[in-house]
Protein backbone atom coordinates (compact mmCIF):
# COMPACT_ATOMS: atom_id res chain seq x y z
CA UNK A 1 0.00 0.00 0.00
CA UNK A 2 1.54 3.32 -1.10
CA UNK A 3 2.09 6.18 1.30
CA UNK A 4 -0.19 9.16 0.86
CA UNK A 5 1.14 11.92 -1.33
CA UNK A 6 2.45 14.84 0.76
CA UNK A 7 0.31 17.92 0.71
CA UNK A 8 1.04 20.26 -2.16
CA UNK A 9 2.29 23.37 -0.35
CA UNK A 10 3.16 26.14 -2.82
CA UNK A 11 4.63 29.52 -1.99
CA UNK A 12 4.81 32.67 -4.06
CA UNK A 13 8.48 32.93 -5.00
CA UNK A 14 8.37 36.69 -5.40
CA UNK A 15 6.47 37.45 -2.22
CA UNK A 16 8.70 39.06 0.39
CA UNK A 17 6.11 38.47 3.10
CA UNK A 18 6.50 34.67 2.98
CA UNK A 19 7.73 33.35 6.35
CA UNK A 20 9.89 30.64 4.78
CA UNK A 21 10.07 31.17 1.02
CA UNK A 22 11.74 28.10 -0.45
CA UNK A 23 15.31 28.85 -1.54
CA UNK A 24 14.67 32.58 -1.69
CA UNK A 25 18.44 33.01 -1.73
CA UNK A 26 18.85 30.93 -4.90
CA UNK A 27 18.77 33.46 -7.72
CA UNK A 28 16.53 33.15 -10.73
CA UNK A 29 17.93 31.77 -13.96
CA UNK A 30 20.00 34.13 -16.07
CA UNK A 31 21.88 33.91 -19.34
CA UNK A 32 25.48 32.72 -19.36
CA UNK A 33 28.37 35.02 -20.23
CA UNK A 34 28.71 33.26 -23.58
CA UNK A 35 25.14 34.08 -24.58
CA UNK A 36 24.55 37.07 -26.83
CA UNK A 37 21.16 37.53 -25.17
CA UNK A 38 20.58 39.29 -21.89
CA UNK A 39 17.67 38.17 -19.78
CA UNK A 40 16.69 37.07 -16.29
CA UNK A 41 13.88 34.64 -15.58
CA UNK A 42 11.20 35.67 -13.10
CA UNK A 43 10.41 33.21 -10.30
CA UNK A 44 6.66 32.69 -9.85
CA UNK A 45 5.91 29.81 -7.51
CA UNK A 46 7.73 27.02 -5.67
CA UNK A 47 6.99 24.05 -3.41
CA UNK A 48 8.85 21.24 -1.58
CA UNK A 49 9.99 18.55 -3.98
CA UNK A 50 9.23 15.56 -1.71
CA UNK A 51 11.23 13.30 -4.05
CA UNK A 52 14.86 12.92 -5.16
CA UNK A 53 16.34 14.65 -8.18
CA UNK A 54 16.98 11.28 -9.85
CA UNK A 55 13.26 11.04 -10.63
CA UNK A 56 12.95 14.49 -12.21
CA UNK A 57 13.48 13.36 -15.81
CA UNK A 58 10.89 10.60 -15.41
CA UNK A 59 8.36 13.08 -14.06
CA UNK A 60 8.86 15.77 -16.70
CA UNK A 61 8.67 13.21 -19.50
CA UNK A 62 4.96 13.07 -18.68
CA UNK A 63 4.75 16.84 -19.12
CA UNK A 64 6.57 16.59 -22.45
CA UNK A 65 4.59 13.75 -23.97
CA UNK A 66 1.16 14.37 -22.45
CA UNK A 67 0.37 18.11 -22.40
CA UNK A 68 -3.31 17.24 -22.82
CA UNK A 69 -3.40 16.24 -19.15
CA UNK A 70 -2.92 19.91 -18.23
CA UNK A 71 -5.25 21.57 -20.72
CA UNK A 72 -8.59 20.49 -22.14
CA UNK A 73 -7.83 22.68 -25.18
CA UNK A 74 -4.89 20.48 -26.24
CA UNK A 75 -5.55 17.20 -28.06
CA UNK A 76 -2.03 15.77 -27.78
CA UNK A 77 1.57 16.41 -28.79
CA UNK A 78 3.51 14.84 -31.63
CA UNK A 79 7.29 14.46 -31.37
CA UNK A 80 9.14 15.92 -34.33
CA UNK A 81 12.64 15.09 -33.06
CA UNK A 82 14.34 13.93 -29.87
CA UNK A 83 18.10 14.47 -29.58
CA UNK A 84 20.77 14.57 -26.90
CA UNK A 85 23.37 15.89 -29.35
CA UNK A 86 21.64 18.60 -31.38
CA UNK A 87 20.50 21.56 -29.27
CA UNK A 88 18.76 24.40 -31.17
CA UNK A 89 20.25 27.87 -30.99
CA UNK A 90 16.89 29.34 -30.01
CA UNK A 91 16.85 27.73 -26.55
CA UNK A 92 18.35 29.65 -23.59
CA UNK A 93 22.04 29.39 -22.74
CA UNK A 94 22.06 29.54 -18.93
CA UNK A 95 24.65 30.24 -16.27
CA UNK A 96 25.65 27.05 -14.43
CA UNK A 97 23.63 24.71 -16.68
CA UNK A 98 24.26 22.70 -19.83
CA UNK A 99 21.49 21.50 -22.17
CA UNK A 100 21.55 17.71 -22.36
CA UNK A 101 18.48 16.82 -24.41
CA UNK A 102 15.97 18.55 -26.65
CA UNK A 103 12.55 17.31 -27.68
CA UNK A 104 11.00 19.22 -30.56
CA UNK A 105 7.24 18.68 -30.41
CA UNK A 106 4.07 20.02 -31.94
CA UNK A 107 1.00 20.75 -29.83
CA UNK A 108 -2.24 19.83 -31.58
CA UNK A 109 -5.38 21.72 -30.52
CA UNK A 110 -8.59 19.91 -29.66
CA UNK A 111 -10.53 22.42 -31.78
CA UNK A 112 -8.45 23.04 -34.92
CA UNK A 113 -11.01 25.48 -36.28
CA UNK A 114 -10.56 27.73 -33.26
CA UNK A 115 -6.95 27.30 -32.13
CA UNK A 116 -3.80 26.78 -34.15
CA UNK A 117 -1.12 24.21 -33.53
CA UNK A 118 2.20 25.24 -32.00
CA UNK A 119 5.70 23.84 -32.15
CA UNK A 120 7.85 23.89 -29.02
CA UNK A 121 11.35 23.03 -27.89
CA UNK A 122 11.35 21.08 -24.62
CA UNK A 123 14.93 21.28 -23.38
CA UNK A 124 16.37 19.39 -20.43
CA UNK A 125 19.32 20.97 -18.59
CA UNK A 126 21.79 19.58 -16.05
CA UNK A 127 24.17 21.27 -13.63
CA UNK A 128 27.62 21.80 -15.16
CA UNK A 129 29.47 21.07 -11.90
CA UNK A 130 28.94 19.68 -8.42
CA UNK A 131 27.34 16.59 -6.96
CA UNK A 132 24.51 16.50 -9.49
CA UNK A 133 26.52 17.39 -12.60
CA UNK A 134 25.06 15.76 -15.71
CA UNK A 135 21.79 14.83 -14.02
CA UNK A 136 18.74 16.54 -15.62
CA UNK A 137 17.33 19.03 -13.14
CA UNK A 138 15.44 21.53 -15.28
CA UNK A 139 13.02 21.59 -18.21
CA UNK A 140 12.48 24.72 -20.28
CA UNK A 141 9.64 25.07 -22.77
CA UNK A 142 10.28 27.44 -25.68
CA UNK A 143 7.37 28.16 -28.05
CA UNK A 144 8.23 28.63 -31.72
CA UNK A 145 5.89 31.33 -32.99
CA UNK A 146 6.03 32.09 -36.74
CA UNK A 147 6.74 35.70 -37.57
CA UNK A 148 3.60 37.80 -37.61
CA UNK A 149 1.59 35.29 -35.57
CA UNK A 150 0.71 35.14 -31.89
CA UNK A 151 0.59 32.42 -29.27
CA UNK A 152 -2.62 30.35 -29.23
CA UNK A 153 -4.88 30.87 -26.24
CA UNK A 154 -3.95 27.57 -24.59
CA UNK A 155 -0.29 28.58 -24.25
CA UNK A 156 0.91 30.93 -21.47
CA UNK A 157 2.05 34.34 -22.71
CA UNK A 158 5.76 33.67 -22.18
CA UNK A 159 8.81 33.27 -24.38
CA UNK A 160 10.25 30.60 -22.02
CA UNK A 161 8.85 28.61 -19.10
CA UNK A 162 11.15 26.64 -16.76
CA UNK A 163 10.43 23.73 -14.42
CA UNK A 164 13.37 23.76 -12.03
CA UNK A 165 14.46 21.24 -9.38
CA UNK A 166 16.66 22.88 -6.72
CA UNK A 167 18.54 20.30 -4.60
CA UNK A 168 18.96 20.98 -0.89
CA UNK A 169 22.73 21.40 -1.01
CA UNK A 170 22.53 24.31 -3.43
CA UNK A 171 21.18 26.60 -0.75
CA UNK A 172 23.45 29.12 0.85
CA UNK A 173 23.84 29.52 4.59
CA UNK A 174 20.37 30.65 5.55
CA UNK A 175 17.34 29.39 7.39
CA UNK A 176 17.62 25.56 7.42
CA UNK A 177 13.86 25.32 6.83
CA UNK A 178 14.40 26.52 3.29
CA UNK A 179 17.20 24.07 2.60
CA UNK A 180 14.94 21.19 1.57
CA UNK A 181 14.78 20.23 -2.13
CA UNK A 182 12.33 22.42 -3.99
CA UNK A 183 10.49 22.73 -7.28
CA UNK A 184 10.21 26.13 -8.84
CA UNK A 185 8.55 27.57 -11.94
CA UNK A 186 10.25 30.52 -13.59
CA UNK A 187 9.24 32.41 -16.72
CA UNK A 188 10.19 35.11 -19.14
CA UNK A 189 6.78 36.73 -19.66
CA UNK A 190 5.87 38.62 -22.81
CA UNK A 191 5.74 42.37 -22.47
CA UNK A 192 2.70 43.55 -20.56
CA UNK A 193 1.83 40.14 -19.10
CA UNK A 194 0.72 40.39 -15.45
CA UNK A 195 2.33 37.94 -13.02
CA UNK A 196 0.56 38.73 -9.74
CA UNK A 197 -1.16 35.86 -7.86
CA UNK A 198 -4.50 36.74 -9.44
CA UNK A 199 -3.15 36.65 -12.99
CA UNK A 200 -3.85 33.88 -15.50
CA UNK A 201 -0.12 33.22 -15.89
CA UNK A 202 0.35 32.70 -12.16
CA UNK A 203 -2.66 30.37 -11.95
CA UNK A 204 -1.31 28.37 -14.89
CA UNK A 205 2.11 28.11 -13.24
CA UNK A 206 0.48 26.97 -10.01
CA UNK A 207 -1.43 24.22 -11.81
CA UNK A 208 1.69 23.08 -13.67
CA UNK A 209 3.69 22.97 -10.45
CA UNK A 210 0.99 20.87 -8.81
CA UNK A 211 1.11 18.48 -11.75
CA UNK A 212 4.91 18.15 -11.58
CA UNK A 213 4.74 17.55 -7.82
CA UNK A 214 2.17 14.80 -8.43
CA UNK A 215 4.24 13.19 -11.20
CA UNK A 216 7.35 13.19 -9.01
CA UNK A 217 5.49 11.52 -6.17
CA UNK A 218 4.02 9.01 -8.60
CA UNK A 219 7.49 8.15 -9.89
CA UNK A 220 8.68 7.71 -6.30
CA UNK A 221 5.81 5.36 -5.38
CA UNK A 222 5.63 3.57 -8.76
CA UNK A 223 2.20 5.02 -9.29
CA UNK A 224 -0.18 2.79 -11.23
CA UNK A 225 -2.54 4.55 -13.59
CA UNK A 226 -6.17 4.38 -12.57
CA UNK A 227 -7.08 2.77 -15.88
CA UNK A 228 -5.30 1.79 -19.09
CA UNK A 229 -6.27 3.64 -22.29
CA UNK A 230 -5.38 3.00 -25.95
CA UNK A 231 -4.57 -0.69 -25.60
CA UNK A 232 -6.33 -1.91 -28.75
CA UNK A 233 -6.39 1.23 -30.91
CA UNK A 234 -3.49 3.72 -30.86
CA UNK A 235 -4.42 7.07 -29.35
CA UNK A 236 -3.12 9.25 -32.20
CA UNK A 237 -5.02 7.37 -34.90
CA UNK A 238 -8.19 7.26 -32.84
CA UNK A 239 -8.05 11.01 -32.18
CA UNK A 240 -7.47 11.86 -35.83
CA UNK A 241 -10.43 9.77 -37.03
CA UNK A 242 -12.60 10.91 -34.11
CA UNK A 243 -12.13 14.58 -35.05
CA UNK A 244 -13.37 13.83 -38.58
CA UNK A 245 -16.25 11.74 -37.28
CA UNK A 246 -17.23 14.47 -34.85
CA UNK A 247 -17.42 17.01 -37.65
CA UNK A 248 -19.58 14.63 -39.71
CA UNK A 249 -22.08 13.82 -36.96
CA UNK A 250 -22.06 16.68 -34.44
CA UNK A 251 -25.17 18.14 -36.07
CA UNK A 252 -27.23 15.46 -34.30
CA UNK A 253 -26.81 17.54 -31.12
CA UNK A 254 -28.98 20.29 -32.63
CA UNK A 255 -31.71 17.88 -33.78
CA UNK A 256 -31.75 15.63 -30.69
CA UNK A 257 -35.23 14.22 -30.05
CA UNK A 258 -34.69 12.45 -26.74
CA UNK A 259 -34.98 13.95 -23.26
CA UNK A 260 -31.44 12.81 -22.38
CA UNK A 261 -28.35 15.04 -22.62
CA UNK A 262 -27.28 15.19 -26.29
CA UNK A 263 -23.76 16.39 -25.49
CA UNK A 264 -23.09 13.18 -23.59
CA UNK A 265 -24.87 10.66 -25.81
CA UNK A 266 -23.90 12.04 -29.23
CA UNK A 267 -20.19 12.35 -28.56
CA UNK A 268 -20.11 9.08 -26.61
CA UNK A 269 -21.56 7.14 -29.55
CA UNK A 270 -19.31 8.95 -32.04
CA UNK A 271 -16.39 7.76 -29.90
CA UNK A 272 -17.62 4.16 -29.77
CA UNK A 273 -18.25 4.12 -33.53
CA UNK A 274 -14.76 5.48 -34.16
CA UNK A 275 -13.25 2.81 -31.91
CA UNK A 276 -15.22 0.03 -33.63
CA UNK A 277 -14.28 1.17 -37.14
CA UNK A 278 -10.57 1.16 -36.29
CA UNK A 279 -10.82 -2.03 -34.23
CA UNK A 280 -12.56 -3.82 -37.11
CA UNK A 281 -10.01 -2.49 -39.57
CA UNK A 282 -7.27 -4.05 -37.49
CA UNK A 283 -9.16 -7.27 -36.75
CA UNK A 284 -10.46 -8.17 -40.19
CA UNK A 285 -7.65 -6.87 -42.41
CA UNK A 286 -5.52 -9.43 -44.22
CA UNK A 287 -2.48 -7.46 -43.07
CA UNK A 288 -3.55 -4.80 -40.61
CA UNK A 289 -1.85 -1.43 -40.84
CA UNK A 290 -3.56 1.21 -38.75
CA UNK A 291 -0.82 3.71 -39.62
CA UNK A 292 -2.24 4.27 -43.11
CA UNK A 293 -5.16 6.29 -41.76
CA UNK A 294 -2.97 9.27 -40.96
CA UNK A 295 -3.81 11.09 -44.20
CA UNK A 296 -7.30 9.70 -44.66
CA UNK A 297 -10.02 11.45 -46.58
CA UNK A 298 -13.56 11.54 -45.25
CA UNK A 299 -14.72 8.69 -47.49
CA UNK A 300 -11.66 6.49 -47.28
CA UNK A 301 -12.97 4.20 -44.55
CA UNK A 302 -15.78 2.98 -46.79
CA UNK A 303 -13.30 0.37 -48.01
CA UNK A 304 -11.93 -0.56 -44.59
CA UNK A 305 -12.21 -4.20 -43.49
CA UNK A 306 -15.28 -5.03 -41.39
CA UNK A 307 -17.11 -8.09 -39.99
CA UNK A 308 -18.41 -10.27 -42.83
CA UNK A 309 -21.74 -10.80 -41.06
CA UNK A 310 -22.25 -7.16 -40.17
CA UNK A 311 -22.92 -5.99 -36.63
CA UNK A 312 -25.77 -6.54 -34.15
CA UNK A 313 -26.21 -3.85 -31.49
CA UNK A 314 -28.10 -5.45 -28.60
CA UNK A 315 -30.31 -3.05 -26.64
CA UNK A 316 -29.53 -0.19 -29.01
CA UNK A 317 -31.71 2.37 -27.17
CA UNK A 318 -31.82 5.66 -29.06
CA UNK A 319 -30.24 3.90 -32.04
CA UNK A 320 -27.55 6.53 -32.53
CA UNK A 321 -24.62 4.09 -32.64
CA UNK A 322 -26.43 1.98 -35.24
CA UNK A 323 -27.27 5.13 -37.21
CA UNK A 324 -23.67 6.37 -37.22
CA UNK A 325 -22.27 3.02 -38.32
CA UNK A 326 -24.94 2.70 -41.01
CA UNK A 327 -24.26 6.23 -42.23
CA UNK A 328 -20.58 5.34 -42.57
CA UNK A 329 -21.38 2.34 -44.77
CA UNK A 330 -21.34 -0.49 -42.22
CA UNK A 331 -24.13 -3.07 -42.48
CA UNK A 332 -25.91 -4.36 -39.42
CA UNK A 333 -28.86 -4.01 -37.08
CA UNK A 334 -29.75 -2.43 -33.78
CA UNK A 335 -32.49 -4.09 -31.75
CA UNK A 336 -34.44 -2.93 -28.72
CA UNK A 337 -37.73 -3.58 -26.94
CA UNK A 338 -39.25 -0.34 -28.18
CA UNK A 339 -38.64 2.26 -30.82
CA UNK A 340 -37.33 5.58 -29.57
CA UNK A 341 -38.45 9.01 -30.74
CA UNK A 342 -35.14 9.47 -32.56
CA UNK A 343 -35.59 6.45 -34.80
CA UNK A 344 -38.18 8.08 -37.05
CA UNK A 345 -35.90 11.09 -37.61
CA UNK A 346 -32.91 9.14 -38.93
CA UNK A 347 -32.42 8.59 -42.68
CA UNK A 348 -34.29 5.68 -44.27
CA UNK A 349 -31.16 3.51 -44.35
CA UNK A 350 -30.73 3.89 -40.60
CA UNK A 351 -34.42 3.31 -39.91
CA UNK A 352 -34.21 0.06 -41.86
CA UNK A 353 -31.39 -1.09 -39.58
CA UNK A 354 -33.33 -0.42 -36.35
CA UNK A 355 -35.67 -3.19 -35.21
CA UNK A 356 -38.10 -3.54 -32.33
CA UNK A 357 -37.38 -7.01 -31.02
CA UNK A 358 -37.22 -8.82 -27.70
CA UNK A 359 -34.21 -11.09 -27.80
CA UNK A 360 -34.69 -14.34 -25.86
CA UNK A 361 -31.30 -16.09 -25.47
CA UNK A 362 -32.99 -19.17 -24.02
CA UNK A 363 -34.60 -19.88 -27.41
CA UNK A 364 -31.30 -20.29 -29.20
CA UNK A 365 -31.37 -24.03 -28.49
CA UNK A 366 -34.93 -24.41 -29.78
CA UNK A 367 -34.83 -24.84 -33.58
CA UNK A 368 -37.78 -23.27 -35.34
CA UNK A 369 -38.69 -20.91 -32.51
CA UNK A 370 -36.63 -18.01 -33.76
CA UNK A 371 -36.97 -18.08 -37.53
CA UNK A 372 -38.05 -14.45 -37.52
CA UNK A 373 -34.70 -13.31 -36.19
CA UNK A 374 -32.33 -15.53 -38.14
CA UNK A 375 -31.29 -12.67 -40.40
CA UNK A 376 -29.77 -11.01 -37.32
CA UNK A 377 -27.35 -13.92 -36.96
CA UNK A 378 -25.46 -13.87 -40.22
CA UNK A 379 -22.28 -15.99 -40.17
CA UNK A 380 -19.48 -13.80 -38.84
CA UNK A 381 -21.75 -11.24 -37.16
CA UNK A 382 -20.07 -8.98 -34.59
CA UNK A 383 -22.06 -8.36 -31.41
CA UNK A 384 -22.17 -4.99 -29.61
CA UNK A 385 -23.38 -4.52 -26.05
CA UNK A 386 -23.15 -0.86 -25.05
CA UNK A 387 -24.60 -0.70 -21.54
CA UNK A 388 -26.78 -3.65 -22.51
CA UNK A 389 -27.75 -4.36 -18.87
CA UNK A 390 -29.57 -7.75 -18.70
CA UNK A 391 -28.03 -8.84 -22.00
CA UNK A 392 -24.46 -8.02 -20.94
CA UNK A 393 -23.49 -11.49 -19.61
CA UNK A 394 -25.12 -13.12 -22.62
CA UNK A 395 -22.75 -11.54 -25.16
CA UNK A 396 -19.94 -14.14 -24.90
CA UNK A 397 -22.57 -16.92 -24.67
CA UNK A 398 -24.37 -15.74 -27.81
CA UNK A 399 -21.08 -15.16 -29.61
CA UNK A 400 -19.98 -18.72 -28.81
CA UNK A 401 -23.25 -20.39 -29.82
CA UNK A 402 -23.78 -18.44 -33.05
CA UNK A 403 -20.21 -18.55 -34.38
CA UNK A 404 -19.92 -14.77 -34.20
CA UNK A 405 -16.70 -13.12 -35.32
CA UNK A 406 -16.42 -11.34 -31.99
CA UNK A 407 -18.09 -8.97 -29.57
CA UNK A 408 -17.62 -5.68 -27.75
CA UNK A 409 -19.16 -5.29 -24.31
CA UNK A 410 -19.21 -2.03 -22.33
CA UNK A 411 -20.83 -3.12 -19.07
CA UNK A 412 -22.82 -0.79 -16.87
CA UNK A 413 -25.51 -2.25 -14.58
CA UNK A 414 -24.38 -5.54 -13.09
CA UNK A 415 -26.56 -8.42 -14.27
CA UNK A 416 -26.09 -12.16 -14.40
CA UNK A 417 -28.14 -14.38 -16.71
CA UNK A 418 -31.43 -14.15 -14.84
CA UNK A 419 -30.77 -12.04 -11.74
CA UNK A 420 -28.82 -9.08 -10.44
CA UNK A 421 -25.12 -9.69 -9.88
CA UNK A 422 -23.92 -10.11 -6.33
CA UNK A 423 -20.70 -11.69 -5.13
CA UNK A 424 -22.59 -14.53 -3.46
CA UNK A 425 -24.81 -15.26 -6.47
CA UNK A 426 -21.79 -15.20 -8.76
CA UNK A 427 -19.95 -17.69 -6.57
CA UNK A 428 -22.78 -20.19 -6.78
CA UNK A 429 -23.80 -19.65 -10.41
CA UNK A 430 -20.80 -20.99 -12.30
CA UNK A 431 -17.73 -22.88 -11.24
CA UNK A 432 -15.04 -21.55 -13.54
CA UNK A 433 -12.62 -24.13 -12.21
CA UNK A 434 -14.93 -26.83 -13.56
CA UNK A 435 -12.45 -27.32 -16.22
CA UNK A 436 -11.88 -30.34 -18.19
CA UNK A 437 -10.05 -27.10 -17.73
CA UNK A 438 -8.21 -25.39 -20.43
CA UNK A 439 -6.26 -28.70 -20.60
CA UNK A 440 -8.65 -30.54 -22.86
CA UNK A 441 -9.41 -27.49 -24.99
CA UNK A 442 -6.04 -25.81 -25.23
CA UNK A 443 -3.51 -28.29 -23.93
CA UNK A 444 -2.71 -26.14 -20.89
CA UNK A 445 -2.68 -28.26 -17.75
CA UNK A 446 -4.74 -26.98 -14.85
CA UNK A 447 -1.71 -26.62 -12.59
CA UNK A 448 -0.28 -24.21 -15.17
CA UNK A 449 -3.37 -22.03 -15.09
CA UNK A 450 -2.72 -18.32 -15.06
CA UNK A 451 -2.17 -16.79 -11.67
CA UNK A 452 -5.28 -14.93 -10.55
CA UNK A 453 -3.45 -11.68 -9.81
CA UNK A 454 -1.84 -11.76 -13.25
CA UNK A 455 -5.22 -12.40 -14.86
CA UNK A 456 -6.84 -9.45 -13.07
CA UNK A 457 -3.89 -7.25 -13.97
CA UNK A 458 -4.35 -8.18 -17.64
CA UNK A 459 -7.86 -6.67 -17.62
CA UNK A 460 -6.46 -3.14 -17.79
CA UNK A 461 -8.40 -1.82 -14.82
CA UNK A 462 -5.25 -0.31 -13.29
CA UNK A 463 -5.70 0.79 -9.72
CA UNK A 464 -9.40 -0.10 -10.04
CA UNK A 465 -8.51 -3.76 -10.49
CA UNK A 466 -9.39 -4.79 -6.95
CA UNK A 467 -12.23 -6.68 -5.37
CA UNK A 468 -13.30 -3.68 -3.32
CA UNK A 469 -16.17 -2.46 -5.47
CA UNK A 470 -19.15 -4.37 -6.83
CA UNK A 471 -18.45 -3.01 -10.31
CA UNK A 472 -14.85 -4.25 -10.27
CA UNK A 473 -15.98 -7.67 -9.08
CA UNK A 474 -18.56 -7.76 -11.88
CA UNK A 475 -16.03 -6.95 -14.58
CA UNK A 476 -13.67 -9.62 -13.28
CA UNK A 477 -16.58 -12.11 -13.33
CA UNK A 478 -17.42 -11.15 -16.94
CA UNK A 479 -13.80 -11.67 -17.96
CA UNK A 480 -13.68 -15.09 -16.27
CA UNK A 481 -16.91 -16.03 -18.05
CA UNK A 482 -15.52 -15.01 -21.43
CA UNK A 483 -12.31 -16.93 -20.87
CA UNK A 484 -14.28 -19.99 -19.68
CA UNK A 485 -16.20 -19.87 -22.97
CA UNK A 486 -13.00 -19.92 -25.00
CA UNK A 487 -12.45 -16.26 -25.81
CA UNK A 488 -9.03 -14.66 -25.52
CA UNK A 489 -9.53 -11.67 -23.26
CA UNK A 490 -8.71 -8.16 -24.47
CA UNK A 491 -9.74 -5.02 -22.62
CA UNK A 492 -9.51 -1.28 -23.12
CA UNK A 493 -10.77 1.91 -21.53
CA UNK A 494 -12.52 3.90 -24.23
CA UNK A 495 -12.11 7.63 -24.69
CA UNK A 496 -15.79 8.47 -24.28
CA UNK A 497 -17.61 10.87 -21.91
CA UNK A 498 -18.84 8.17 -19.54
CA UNK A 499 -17.65 6.81 -16.20
CA UNK A 500 -18.62 3.35 -17.52
CA UNK A 501 -16.08 3.29 -20.33
CA UNK A 502 -14.24 0.01 -19.67
CA UNK A 503 -14.70 -2.47 -22.50
CA UNK A 504 -14.03 -6.17 -22.90
CA UNK A 505 -13.75 -7.60 -26.39
CA UNK A 506 -13.52 -11.04 -27.89
CA UNK A 507 -12.12 -11.53 -31.38
CA UNK A 508 -9.93 -14.60 -31.03
CA UNK A 509 -10.75 -18.07 -29.78
CA UNK A 510 -8.48 -20.26 -27.71
CA UNK A 511 -7.11 -23.01 -29.96
CA UNK A 512 -8.17 -26.62 -29.63
CA UNK A 513 -11.49 -28.44 -29.43
CA UNK A 514 -14.15 -25.74 -29.74
CA UNK A 515 -16.94 -28.17 -28.91
CA UNK A 516 -15.93 -27.97 -25.24
CA UNK A 517 -16.67 -24.25 -25.17
CA UNK A 518 -19.90 -24.63 -27.14
CA UNK A 519 -21.04 -27.27 -24.67
CA UNK A 520 -20.34 -24.89 -21.80
CA UNK A 521 -22.45 -22.18 -23.46
CA UNK A 522 -25.26 -24.68 -24.01
CA UNK A 523 -25.10 -25.70 -20.34
CA UNK A 524 -25.56 -22.07 -19.33
CA UNK A 525 -28.69 -21.77 -21.48
CA UNK A 526 -30.07 -25.09 -20.24
CA UNK A 527 -29.51 -24.10 -16.59
CA UNK A 528 -31.30 -20.78 -17.12
CA UNK A 529 -34.21 -22.55 -18.83
CA UNK A 530 -34.41 -25.07 -15.98
CA UNK A 531 -34.54 -22.33 -13.33
CA UNK A 532 -37.29 -20.56 -15.28
CA UNK A 533 -36.36 -17.16 -13.90
CA UNK A 534 -35.43 -15.47 -17.19
CA UNK A 535 -38.37 -13.49 -18.54
CA UNK A 536 -38.26 -11.88 -21.96
CA UNK A 537 -40.01 -8.55 -21.90
CA UNK A 538 -42.69 -7.94 -24.50
CA UNK A 539 -41.76 -5.64 -27.39
CA UNK A 540 -43.55 -2.30 -27.26
CA UNK A 541 -45.07 -0.36 -30.10
CA UNK A 542 -45.47 -1.22 -33.76
CA UNK A 543 -43.36 -3.17 -36.15
CA UNK A 544 -41.54 -5.57 -33.88
CA UNK A 545 -39.69 -8.65 -35.13
CA UNK A 546 -38.45 -7.30 -38.36
CA UNK A 547 -40.27 -4.07 -39.02
CA UNK A 548 -38.59 -0.81 -38.31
Amino acid sequence: MHAQRPRFNPSNSSCVNEVHPLHHDVPSLRNSAASPLHFIFQSLVSCPADAPLELFETAVSQLIHHPEYNSTLILRSETISDSDTTIPASVPCLEGYSPVRNVHRKLLPRRPGRDSGLEQHCTLYAFETGEFAGLPSMLILTPLVPEGESLPYYHPTVSHLAFRFIPSNIATDSDPASAQPALRIEVIPLSGTPTDPNSRLYRTALALLDTLHRYLWGALTHYQKRVQHDVLVPREIYQDVYLKMRERHKGVVNTWKETTDPLKHVFEDIGIATFLMLFWKDTFAASADLADVKELADSRWTSWPRPSGGFLDLGCGNGLLTHILSAEGYSGYGIDLRARTSWAHYPDSSQAALKVHALDPTQLLSPGNNNDEKYFWEPGVFLIGNHADELTPWLPVLATLTGASGYLSIPCCAWMFDERFTRSSAASALDFSDDELLDAATGVASNEAEDEAVFISSLGMGAEGTHKSQYSAYRIWLARLSRWLGWKIECDTLRIPSTRNWAIVGRERHPGDQSIFVDRARRIVEDVVRRGAFKTRTPEGKGHDGAS
